[in-house]
């Protein structure tokens, strides 16, 4: 059985869903620690929820008050709030949800088995024959010397008409069968609210990548416009030095040829930025906004390298819910074989009816009530029970063996995305580095071009250079935060904070 906790999970702010938290509930207090605080709208907490300023607070420097879950110039977008609408607009989890509770109606289809069966019926029998006594004239009531009753009067005719009702009551007293189906039907509606939770935190993972690859396809689209403005001005610097004999046509070349690159590579960051929006507009049903391009201070942004020991993260991983599903998906097969195996034992049932008969033969009329108990013991049925129940087993190794594999997966990814940030970590800092030379050359050689010691086309090439560094700066960033999302997932820890944190770094970065 999943455990029920009191703490939602993200999407558990939706009053509207049609589950109870499935993903809170698969993970234990060892996993996701979602909050139950609603998203904010402009920077502010939802109207008459006290218990949202948290989140509030948090959203709301993330916005600077301003922002809308779409967003506007110079804003960005609620990333909590846009999971919120993907949680209410997304199909397949949807589908995922309506198919849980269909397999949760198993529970009650199941338990009615162990439950009084009760039956109504009624008939009407017309009869008309050929027998004995329509065939035997001494049998003829009309027949002075037949002595015959007018009782037989209808069986003389052959024309017999019942009415009949009955009343039937069958209750079974002992069913190892029908009692473990009942556990496995638990069993698969807890697998079942378990696949939702997987669904979940998948779309928690596909909003937040691509909200980030919007983010990343916006400032690539501001730094590639302002290099593609940068690279103009040394086209046209080395073309006028070609006009009047004093440059080359290689350098004219070589700056046509940056331009364009720079022309194709914007080109390609507003593809890119159109996917991303298309992404998130198919999640949550809304087109947000990302409008602007403001970069701030990239060297401030602090983002740590250090995620403690390895095998801490590796204790964890049986929070994640795949693996727990996996789990689950056992305990399902095991309660099935346990099923196979009950065909083994007797059935017990205890019936009971009454029944009343009105015709118009009053030799027909009854009325009757019985009890009746009935033992059913299974003795041989061509060997199907011992090849269902072998088949059961091999079902149970193939899901110990499918779990093992989620476990084993899981582990992979924590360390996979444990070596990314770390790496992560120190590209950014050296990015950092990178970025303030690239500050520092840049300066050097304006005040150099002011001096008569460098040219123009010195200053454009550095100051190309840094909106390169910038854009390799940034993109960086966005790999480390995915990475960091994608690490708390693997251990079952990704809550709304997560979410919020990813927001706070971004605003770092926009300054």
């Amino acid at each position: 059985m999943v455990k029920r906790f009191k703490r939602l999970p993200l999407y558990g702010l939706l009053v509207s869903a049609p589950l109870a938290a499935p993903l809170a509930m698969a993970q234990g207090d060892g996993g996701m620690h979602w909050t139950d605080e609603l998203p904010v709208m402009n920077g502010q907490p939802a109207p008459g929820d006290a218990a949202s300023v948290a989140v509030g607070e948090a959203d709301a420097s993330v916005a600077e008050g301003g922002a809308s879950a779409l967003g506007n110039e110079d804003t960005l977008p609620s990333l909590p709030r846009l999971f919120e609408l993907a949680l209410s607009n997304d199909a397949k989890l949807a589908s995922q949800r309506y198919n849980a509770e269909a397999t949760q109606q198993n529970v009650p289809m199941t338990q009615a088995g162990l439950k009084p069966q009760v039956s109504a019926s009624a008939s009407y029998l017309y009869q008309h024959s050929d027998n004995y006594y329509t065939d035997n004239p001494e049998y003829n009531p009309d027949n002075e010397l037949s002595n015959v009753s007018d009782d037989y009067e209808a069986r003389y005719q052959g024309v017999t008409r019942d009415k009949t009702w009955q009343v039937q009551v069958t209750q079974p007293l002992f069913s190892l069968e029908r009692w473990r189906k009942v556990g496995k039907a638990e069993a698969q509606s807890d697998a079942a609210t378990l696949k939702v939770a997987v669904g979940e935190r998948d779309l928690a993972l596909d909003v937040a990548k691509a909200y980030l690859d919007a983010f990343l396809a916006s400032r690539k689209l501001g730094l590639l416009d302002s290099k593609e403005k940068s690279l103009e001005l040394q086209v046209k610097q080395a073309q006028r030095a070609y006009d009047l004999g004093v440059g080359d046509r290689i350098n004219l070349l070589e700056s046509r040829s940056r331009l364009d690159q720079a022309v194709s590579d914007k080109l390609q960051a507003e593809n890119e930025l159109d996917n991303a929006l298309s992404v998130l507009e198919r999640f949550t049903g809304q087109l947000p906004e990302f409008t602007g391009s403001r970069l701030g201070d990239l060297g401030t942004v602090d983002l740590t390298g250090d995620f403690g020991d390895e095998q801490e993260w590796l204790d964890r991983v049986v929070n994640n819910v795949e693996v727990k599903l996996g789990k689950q998906q056992e305990a399902v097969a095991k309660a099935e074989t346990g099923v196979r195996r009950a065909g083994h034992y007797p059935e017990l049932n205890l019936s009971m009816s009454y029944s009343d008969r009105d015709s118009n033969d009053p030799y027909r009329e009854s009325k009757d009530a019985s009890a009746s108990l009935r033992l059913n013991v299974p003795i041989y049925e061509g060997g199907y029970t011992t090849a269902s129940v072998r088949q059961g087993e091999l079902s149970l190794k193939a899901s110990r063996s499918t779990y093992v594999n989620a476990l084993k997966m899981a582990r992979q990814e924590v360390r996979t995305r444990l070596r990314s940030l770390k790496g992560d970590a120190r590209q950014i800092e050296a990015l950092q580095r990178s970025v303030d030379s690239s500050n520092l050359f840049l300066e050097a050689a304006e005040k150099g071009e002011k001096l008569g010691l460098r040219d123009l086309v010195d200053v454009l090439d550095a100051r190309a250079d840094l909106y390169d560094q910038r854009i390799k700066l940034v993109e960086t960033i966005r790999q480390y935060l995915l990475d960091r999302l994608n690490l708390k997932a693997a251990v079952g820890d990704l809550d709304t904070q997560d979410l919020v944190d990813t927001m706070q770094v971004l605003r770092q970065v926009t300054g």
